[in-house]
C-alpha cells in the first residue's frame, strides 16, 4: 500500500522513496501512552506566531489579553513522561539551531528528531517540534521590536550580528509565514484525528488511509520547521551582497508551502471524512445504548459518554484529582448538562445546598456521584467560555469533565438528540448498569435535595403519592430555624409583600392577636416577582425595627427557587391545578400579586392555611368572632373554620389514610372537602 496517495505531485522522480523513508519514519514511533494537550499547546504557539506577523499597534492589546487567557490555564505538561516537557521543548529548539554538514543534512535531522519524540503520538510531536520552532522564531522577532528602545537587546543583536535592515527578506519572511501557517493547518488536522473516539466505533478503510496521511504530513511539517529554523540561523552574520542565497532560500520555502499545501488537502479530507463518520456511527450506537436492556455495569455507557483520546477524563472538582471513568461504576450518575456558565449563582447555591450540603447526603455518600458535563454554545470552545468553565470547576463539590472541548461533539449530539438538550440545565440519571431513569432530575433534585436519591422517575412520583401541603413540605431545609419549629410542631405563619406599610399593617394585628396567648411564629419570605433591592430594603426595615423574624436575602431566593421546581416537577408528571392539590397551593403562592400574602399552618398538619392582601386582613380583624376556636382547632383551623364554615354539624363523614408524622396524634385534622374536624384511627401495616 503506498503511503502517499495516488496525486502526481507526491508520485515526482524527486521522492520516488519516500515510501520506504515513512517505513523508515513508522520504525522510530513507539508511543509509550503518556499524553498532552496538545490543542492548548498549540494556541500559544499560535498567539506567538500571530505576534511575530503584526506591527505595534492597538491590535497588540487584543493580543496581550489573549496572553494572559492563555497564561491562566494549569501548566502544560505530558502526563506519564519523567522529563518535564520545557525541558524536552528546549532540547529540540537547540537541536533545530544546530548546521549539520552532509547532503542529506535536512533529511538526517528530521529522523533524528522523530527518534527523540518516538514516545509521543503523533499530534504531540507535532506541537512540540511547533513550540520548539515558534521559540525560536518568537525570540528572533522580539529581539527586533526590543532593539531601538532596549539597550541590552542592541547589545545582544550586535554580538549576533543580526542584519539591521530586513527589507531586502520580506520576500523570504512572506514566504516563510505562509509555511508556518500551512504547518499549523496540517497539525490542527493531526489533533483532530488523534481526538477521534477510534476505539469505540468500527470505520472502513478510511482509517488506514488518513494515518498514512499524518505519516507524511508529519514527516514534512518536521521538516519545514528545521528548514524555517535554519533561515533565522541564517541571518546571523548574513552580508548585504548574499542575495542570490536570499532568492535560493525563498524559493526553497515556497517549494515547500506547496508541498505542505498538497499535504493539508488531501488530509484534511480525510480526517473530515473519518469524523463524519465517527459522528453518524457513534450518535446511533450512543442512542441504541440508552434503549437497550441493561448491562451488567455502567462502564460501556460511559466510556462511551466520555469519549476522549483523555484516559482521566473526569476531575473530582474539589481536590483537582484527574480521575479515570472506572471511579464510576456501580454508582448512580447524575450528568448535569449545561452551558460553561452553569447556573445563575443563587440556583448554584442552592443546587449545592440540596446535594453536597444536605443533611441526609452522609447516608448515600458513594452511592451517587454529579458529573458536570458543560456545552459550548458552539462547534468551538471560546476563550471566555474556557475560563468560565475553568472557575466553575475549581470550586464545585462535584466531579466534572476535565477537559470538555476536547470531547466528540457526536457525543454532545446525541444528548442534544436522546434528551432534548436546548441550553436550559439537565440532570440526567443513570442507575448503576448505564440505564437512563431520568431524563431530567434538575427540579427533582432542588425540590428534595438528597432525599430524591436514587433520583429516578419513579422515585419522583412515590415521592409526590408520600406528600401531603403542610408546612413541613412549604419550608423543607432551606433555613435551620425554620426546620426547628416545624420540627417543634409550633404554628408558623410564613408572610410576603412588597408593600412596606401593608407589612407594618398585618404585623401590628398579628401582635395584637398574640398578646391573647396565641403562640405564633412570623417568618417574612419576600416576595417572588420584586427587584433584588427592594427585597433587601424590606429585609433590612423589619431586622432593625425588629418588627418579626425574616429569611436572609439569600434564603428567600431558595424559597422561590424550590416553589418553582416544585411546580415544574408537578407538571412534569402531568399534573394540573384542577386534580392535585399541593400543585394548586404552590401555583396559588406563586401567582399571588405583591398586595400581600400569608401561609399559616404547622408541622406536618395538613391543616393550613394561605390567604391573600385583602381578604387576610379582613379575617384578622374579625378575630374577636372565630379566637375561642384556637384552643381546639389551632390557628390555622380557627381562621379556616372562619373562613369556610361547615354547612353540617357534627364530625366529618370523609375518610382518608394520612402517613403517621411527629405531633398529628395530639393535632387536629381538618377535612378538606367539608371542613369539619375528622375522627382519628390508627391503621398498622
Amino acid at each position: 500500500m503506498s503511503f502517499l496517495g495516488s496525486d502526481p505531485f507526491w508520485r515526482s522522480p524527486l521522492y520516488l522513496d519516500e515510501d520506504i523513508q515513512i517505513k523508515k519514519l513508522l520504525l522510530t514511533h513507539d508511543p509509550d501512552g503518556r499524553c498532552l494537550d496538545s490543542e492548548l499547546l498549540l494556541r500559544a504557539i499560535q498567539f506567538i506566531i500571530l505576534y511575530s506577523e503584526v506591527p505595534l499597534t492597538p491590535l497588540v492589546s487584543d493580543l496581550q489579553f489573549d496572553a494572559m487567557a492563555i497564561s491562566d490555564e494549569s501548566n502544560i505538561e505530558a502526563t506519564g513522561s519523567q522529563e518535564p516537557l520545557g525541558h524536552v521543548i528546549y532540547k529540540i529548539s537547540l537541536l533545530m539551531r544546530c548546521k549539520w554538514p552532509g547532503e542529506d543534512d535536512l533529511h538526517m535531522r528530521t529522523m533524528f528528531l522523530f527518534d527523540l519524540l518516538g514516545k509521543y503520538k503523533w499530534d504531540a510531536k507535532m506541537v512540540i517540534v511547533l513550540a520548539a520552532f515558534a521559540t525560536n522564531y518568537g525570540e528572533f522577532w522580539l529581539l527586533r521590536e526590543l532593539c531601538p528602545h532596549n539597550p541590552l537587546a542592541v547589545s545582544v543583536a550586535m554580538l549576533k550580528q543580526l542584519p539591521n535592515d530586513l527589507s531586502t527578506l520580506k520576500p523570504r519572511f512572506k514566504a516563510l509565514n505562509f509555511l508556518v501557517k500551512n504547518m499549523v493547518d496540517v497539525t490542527k488536522c493531526i489533533i483532530k484525528f488523534e481526538g477521534l473516539p477510534l476505539s469505540h466505533v468500527e470505520l472502513d478503510k478510511e482509517v488506514d488511509v488518513t494515518k498514512s496521511y499524518i505519516y507524511a504530513s508529519a514527516y514534512w511539517v518536521t521538516r519545514s520547521a528545521l528548514a524555517c529554523s535554519s533561515l533565522i540561523t541564517d541571518l546571523i552574520a548574513m552580508k548585504p551582497e548574499n542575495l542570490d542565497s536570499t532568492i535560493i532560500a525563498t524559493w526553497e520555502l515556497l517549494s515547500l508551502v506547496c508541498r505542505s499545501s498538497s499535504i493539508w488537502s488531501h488530509l484534511r479530507q480525510q480526517v473530515d471524512l473519518c469524523h463524519e463518520q465517527i459522528e453518524r456511527k457513534l450518535c446511533q450506537k450512543l442512542l441504541e445504548l440508552f434503549k437497550e436492556s441493561p448491562s451488567i455495569n455502567n462502564q460501556e455507557v460511559l466510556h462511551m459518554l466520555f469519549a476522549s483520546k483523555d484516559a482521566l477524563p473526569l476531575k473530582d472538582c474539589s481536590s483537582q484529582a484527574k480521575l479515570g471513568v472506572s471511579e464510576l461504576e456501580n454508582k448512580v450518575v447524575v450528568l448535569l448538562i449545561s452551558k460553561p456558565e452553569l447556573l445563575p449563582i443563587e440556583e448554584l447555591l442552592f443546587l449545592v445546598q440540596q446535594t453536597y450540603d444536605h443533611p441526609l447526603n452522609k447516608n448515600y455518600k458513594g452511592n451517587y456521584e454529579i458529573v458536570w458535563f458543560p456545552i459550548s454554545y458552539s462547534d468551538t470552545w471560546t476563550d471566555d467560555e474556557v475560563r468560565c468553565f475553568n472557575f466553575f470547576s475549581n470550586y464545585l463539590p462535584w466531579y466534572s469533565i476535565r477537559q470538555p472541548w476536547l470531547h466528540s461533539s457526536a457525543v454532545v449530539n446525541s444528548m442534544k438528540q436522546a434528551w432534548n438538550y436546548k441550553g436550559e440545565p439537565l440532570m440526567v440519571v443513570l442507575d448503576s448498569r448505564g440505564m437512563v431513569t431520568n431524563s431530567n432530575a434538575i427540579d427533582m433534585v432542588i425540590s428534595w435535595g438528597a432525599w430524591a436519591y436514587p433520583f429516578s422517575a419513579s422515585r419522583e412520583e412515590q415521592l409526590w403519592e408520600e406528600q401531603n401541603w403542610t408546612m413541613q413540605l412549604l419550608i423543607d431545609n432551606i433555613d435551620p430555624l425554620l426546620a426547628s419549629w416545624v420540627e417543634e410542631n409550633r404554628d408558623l405563619c410564613v408572610y410576603g409583600s412588597e408593600n412596606q406599610e401593608w407589612i407594618r399593617e398585618f404585623i401590628s394585628k398579628m401582635k395584637e392577636i398574640k398578646s391573647t396567648g396565641v403562640q405564633l411564629e412570623m417568618v417574612y419570605a419576600g416576595n417572588r416577582n420584586r427587584p433584588d433591592d427592594h427585597v433587601k430594603n424590606i429585609l433590612a426595615s423589619i431586622a432593625e425595627e425588629k418588627l418579626t423574624g425574616s429569611l436572609s436575602f439569600t434564603t428567600t431566593q431558595f424559597f422561590w427557587l424550590r416553589l418553582g421546581s416544585m411546580r415544574r416537577s408537578k407538571l412534569r408528571l402531568r399534573k394540573t391545578a384542577g386534580n392535585d392539590h399541593i400543585l394548586d397551593e404552590v401555583s396559588a403562592l406563586l401567582d399571588f400579586s405583591d398586595s400581600g400574602w400569608a401561609v399559616i399552618g404547622k408541622g406536618s398538619s395538613t391543616d393550613i392555611v394561605q390567604l391573600q392582601g385583602k381578604e387576610l386582613m379582613q379575617r384578622l380583624n374579625l378575630f374577636s368572632q372565630w379566637g375561642n376556636n384556637v384552643a381546639k382547632l389551632g390557628f390555622s383551623g380557627a381562621i379556616r373554620s372562619a373562613l369556610e364554615p361547615s354547612s353540617l354539624p357534627g364530625p366529618c363523614s370523609h375518610s382518608t389514610v394520612i402517613p403517621y408524622a411527629e405531633g398529628l396524634i395530639e393535632g387536629t385534622v381538618i377535612c378538606e372537602k367539608c371542613k369539619r374536624p375528622m375522627k382519628k384511627f390508627f391503621v398498622y401495616e
